[in-house]
């Protein structure tokens, strides 16, 4: 078996390295743009985090025989997507954090309207990236990638499922089981789902093993939810990055609320034995998704 962590650890350099190479830099031969201080809030916002959704793109990618260079780009993309929901997620006007790994905010470090507006660029920086010939010369494939990626990260995606959860703290009643599933599903699994469906569109897996990462993911990103929903309600503070009780405070229900500490833990450990089910057609060659899978589940930040 790979070794996991440094699997993870490897890629997260890898993609930092390419996020490096493709955001635009503050300073070109020793004189600062106009704009400079939106640059380099849009590289503050990208910094650090596990780069989970980019490693799954990777692995589901060089699982199908795609080339490194080719799968970088699409996890760099990715990544700037994660990175713009995070920047806008931790503003006053929506979750109001002050600390984002381990450090503080954009916002705090620069300012609203500078982390309003760097949000924005990673947004549109990650299309750029998946437009460009040199993330596939087939056009076709990345008019697929483009198209995959906007819908996991808009209204019927991460921003919708945004919004249902903005709603669900006005509302008078909490959230039933069902609806609570259906806005994780939104909210946080849709880019892992569409992370894991970019490695096979740029491997240009065939559609049962399309299907197979796909089902997989969607199983994944729940369990990992519920395990993010786990550590807020017990997780240590400092290990995790970020202020926890969170979610209890602002009287959100979670899986944790509905289940209890035992019956979320169990959940996700059910999920996670579908999601390596799924992989099953796929052989041994998805033992890294597996052992992911596994990983995530016990983890401590």
């Amino acid at each position: 078996m790979t070794d996991l962590p440094a699997r993870l650890a490897e890629n997260a350099r890898a993609v930092a390295a390419a996020l490096d190479t493709l955001l635009p830099r503050a300073e070109v031969d020793g004189v600062r743009c106009a704009e400079g201080r939106l640059l380099d809030a849009m590289r503050y916002g990208s910094e650090g985090g596990k780069r989970l959704r980019a490693f799954l793109a990777v692995e589901t990618a060089t699982l199908f025989g795609t080339e490194r260079s080719h799968a970088l780009r699409v996890g760099a993309a990715i990544e700037c997507i994660h990175a713009y929901s995070l920047v806008h997620d931790d503003l006053p006007s929506m979750d109001d954090d002050d600390t984002r790994r381990g450090r503080p905010t954009t916002h705090v470090a620069f300012d609203e309207a500078t982390a309003i507006l760097a949000g924005d660029a990673l947004q549109t920086m990650a299309f750029a990236i998946l437009a460009d010939e040199a993330t596939h010369e087939n056009p076709f494939i990345r008019c697929q990638l483009v198209a995959c990626l906007a819908k996991a990260s808009g209204a019927r995606g991460m921003v919708g499922g945004q919004m249902i959860d903005i709603e669900a703290e006005r509302a008078d009643a909490p959230l039933s089981l069902a609806e609570i599933s259906r806005l994780q599903r939104m909210k946080t699994g849709a880019l892992i789902e569409a992370s894991c469906s970019m490695g096979a569109i740029l491997g240009q897996a065939s559609a049962a093993s399309r299907r197979a990462v796909e089902f997989y993911a969607r199983d994944f990103g729940l369990a990992f939810q519920i395990r993010d929903d786990l550590l807020d309600a017990t997780g240590d503070a400092a290990a995790v990055g970020k202020a926890v009780a969170k979610d209890a405070d602002a009287g959100k229900a979670t899986f944790v609320d509905l289940l209890g500490i035992d019956g979320a833990t169990d959940r996700a450990a059910l999920l996670t034995e579908q999601a390596k089910a799924h992989l099953k057609p796929l052989g041994a060659r998805a033992d890294i998704l597996r052992a992911l899978a596994d990983h995530a589940l016990t983890r401590a930040s």
